[in-house]
């Protein structure tokens, strides 16, 4: 590993005192079962933790039959972990307390900080400091507390608990809300799902919810990560997180909110959290086969279907359904999310229709329910498809029927084997049954929803999960020589000429102060020419007319350059102009739209697209994060709808797409060595030929 990474790994590392706490105190201890700092007091009696409790709390010897102690100081061991539960202002005074007397890790409970407004924050930052200083990781504040049930550890108030404790089971949550992550554990204890660990990360002063997921990544009892997020506060971590997850081949199910702008104000007031774009957000969690779930029920769905750890890296679905009905819902719901189902092989459809002449046995494989007068044929069709139809994932319809008091018994006999069979291939069984009858099958090998519908959602999210773990490394990131941003706007000219350094192609251009030297340009560049307003001040030249494009002879040079003189002069008066960009008009080609935009949380982002007016009536964009290799850039040009037109649609020449990919991945690795002063570049358009990608315009944003 590389020295980051040997960090990374480390900051993870320390939140195991937290989380695997074999001690623990609670400071602003209550005797009162049912207040917040009396809830995990009872919850850890009550659920079985044994380590230590010691309650804090100087009115009281005496706390829900244990002994209380005055301060932090007074106690005779020092506890692995302590909740806090005092006002705001004497939180800090707390976490003195605490680190100096070498406790490693703090669950805050108190609120009023960051979520209330800038001198909260304030407070909330020096909380941090403090912690920081003493060598204490901080959980919280205004968090609902965290649960490992493997080991009794229930620091947290939640009062759903009331409702039984977690299922046994290897899925973690992380969660910044503690009433949403506590919801989610709720909602699978529901439907026997388990879900042994929980965090709330509630304002993230130190702890955020990428640590969390970094800690899950290593540990060795989860399997898989459920995560809410409204937004992201440490971009780095989170990253890092998601690649120690892949690395550990550790699915990660998020539901990140946040997406519209009344969801992003609510965020803000709710958590404190910073809500980047959403659409920055996506890629970032594409980048790493992190799938997004929609809703409560389909976050569970997908991450009980990955606790069976198989995940098709070329994911195809074969269907066996006694429901012709349940088939055509099947495949509508496959084709949305372009999950393929490719036909049956012919000899392994006569196979089948001689055991059913009147079955159908394309794909989906209707069997129909001449099948239950022999059962045998259910294990039988189950069998062909999975040995003929060679598909990675099997989705069976059986409905009620598995239920049936004279079917349940026969049919379980038939279907139970087939996951031992087949134990590289994810099977889903699509049933309504009891809680029992589906314990069995699920004991068997398979995973069982009750919707059709929703067991595609999960069939589809194990092959987004699988391709995540065997793709290829990516390719090496270009690299550019170390260069200085100027202090001062750069106009176009200078923006082309620092992007050339990178080894970033423009058209052929030069810079002329008068009309005579623009004549000279047009003689050496040849015809037809594009002329344009040369200044730092204007960057959207053409909003005012700056542009003229066409140019085909001397008089037009000598007329274009008196024109823009004069637009500049009464459209921006207050510019500094720098002269006139006399440039080859390059014919025919596919306009592109080449740009970086540093997102606050994630650093620069690379955007590519169709140039000209396609950006806007097609919003049609890839996004990746900076920098990458020509291989990423080539993925991303290949991934926008418009592609078929780089590719040479309707006889059109091929754009030179290893040109673009170059241009694509040499500014992304610009972008990063400029620095945190570099806003955004504009390339737009760049002209894709078939003989190469130039940028005929462009324009750096630097932060003054």
């Amino acid at each position: 590993m590389s020295a980051s990474q040997v960090a990374q790994a480390d900051r993870f590392a320390s939140l195991t005192p937290l989380l695997s706490a074999r001690s623990i105190a609670i400071i602003g201890a209550s005797a009162d079962p049912l207040r917040i700092g009396g809830r995990p007091i009872a919850n850890l009696l009550r659920l079985g933790f044994a380590g230590p409790i010691y309650p804090v709390n100087p009115n009281r010897s005496e706390i829900q039959g244990l002994r209380a102690y005055p301060c932090v100081a007074d106690l005779p061991e020092t506890p692995d972990v302590a909740i806090v539960v005092v006002p705001a202002e004497l939180a800090l005074a707390a976490i003195t307390d605490l680190g100096t007397r070498g406790v490693k890790g703090a669950i805050v409970f108190t609120s009023g900080f960051a979520e209330i407004g800038p001198e909260g924050a304030a407070a909330q930052d020096a909380l941090a400091a403090e912690a920081r200083r003493l060598g204490v990781r901080l959980i919280g504040p205004n968090c609902l507390g965290l649960f490992n049930a493997r080991i009794g550890l229930y620091a947290i108030f939640s009062s759903l608990l009331d409702g039984g404790p977690p299922k046994p089971g290897r899925i973690g949550i992380a969660s910044q809300s503690g009433a949403y992550g506590t919801h989610l554990f709720s909602c699978a204890r529901d439907r026997g799902i388990g879900t042994p660990i929980c965090v709330t990360t509630g304002n993230e002063a130190d702890v955020t919810i990428g640590d969390v997921i970094g800690w899950l990544a290593a540990d060795e009892g989860t399997d898989v990560i459920a995560v809410y997020a409204e937004g992201i506060r440490n971009g780095r971590v989170f990253i890092a997180a998601l690649a120690a997850a892949r690395a550990a081949r550790k699915p990660v199910v998020i539901m990140k909110v946040g997406r519209s702008a009344l969801g992003s104000a609510a965020a803000r007031s709710h958590t404190a959290s910073l809500v980047g774009d959403d659409r920055v957000t996506a890629s970032v969690l594409d980048e790493f086969g992190v799938v997004r779930a929609r809703s409560t029920e389909e976050m569970l769905d997908i991450a009980h279907t990955a606790t069976r750890l198989v995940y098709p890296a070329g994911n195809r679905l074969g269907v066996l359904t006694i429901s012709g009905g349940a088939g055509v819902l099947i495949s509508d719901a496959a084709e949305q999310l372009g999950l393929a189902l490719p036909p049956m092989p012919e000899p392994a459809q006569a196979e089948l229709r001689a055991m059913v002449p009147f079955c159908a046995p394309y794909n989906p494989v209707d069997c129909t329910a001449q099948v239950f007068n022999d059962m045998t044929m259910v294990g039988r069709f189950a069998d062909v498809i999975m040995s003929e139809g060679r598909y990675p994932s099997l989705l069976a319809f059986f409905t009620g029927v598995a239920a049936n008091r004279s079917i349940a018994g026969p049919l379980f006999s038939q279907l139970s084997t087939v996951p031992a069979r087949y134990p590289d291939r994810l099977c889903v069984l699509s049933i309504l049954a009891a809680a029992e009858h589906v314990a069995e099958y699920e004991a068997a090998g398979w995973i069982c929803h009750a919707d059709p519908n929703r067991a595609v959602t999960a069939i589809d999210a194990m092959g987004r999960y699988g391709a995540a773990f065997a793709a290829l490394p990516a390719g090496p990131v270009p690299v550019v020589a170390p260069f200085a941003l100027p202090a001062r706007p750069l106009n176009e000219a200078e923006a082309k000429q620092l992007l050339a350094d990178a080894g970033i192609v423009t058209a052929p251009e030069r810079i002329c102060a008068s009309a005579e030297e623009a004549l000279a340009a047009a003689d050496s560049l040849g015809f037809p020419l594009v002329m344009k307003i040369l200044s730092p001040d204007i960057p959207h030249k053409t909003e005012i007319g700056g542009v003229l494009l066409g140019i085909v002879d001397r008089e037009g040079v000598r007329a274009s350059f008196a024109t823009l003189m004069q637009t500049a002069r009464a459209r921006a008066p207050q510019a500094k102009i720098d002269g006139v960009l006399v440039a080859r008009q390059l014919a025919g080609g596919v306009e592109c739209l080449l740009g970086i935009h540093r997102d606050p949380v994630f650093g620069p982002m690379a955007a590519f697209g169709l140039g000209g007016i396609f950006v806007e009536l097609l919003d049609d964009i890839a996004l990746h994060r900076c920098p990458f290799g020509e291989d990423v850039a080539l993925a991303m040009i290949r991934s926008v709808r418009g592609f078929r037109l780089l590719a040479g649609a309707r006889g059109r020449p091929a754009a030179d797409l290893p040109a673009l990919a170059v241009m694509l991945s040499r500014l992304s690795a610009f972008a990063v060595q400029a620095g945190p002063r570099l806003r955004a570049i504009d390339l737009n358009p760049v002209i894709a030929l078939p003989g190469g990608a130039f940028a005929v315009d462009a324009v750096i944003d630097l932060d003054e």
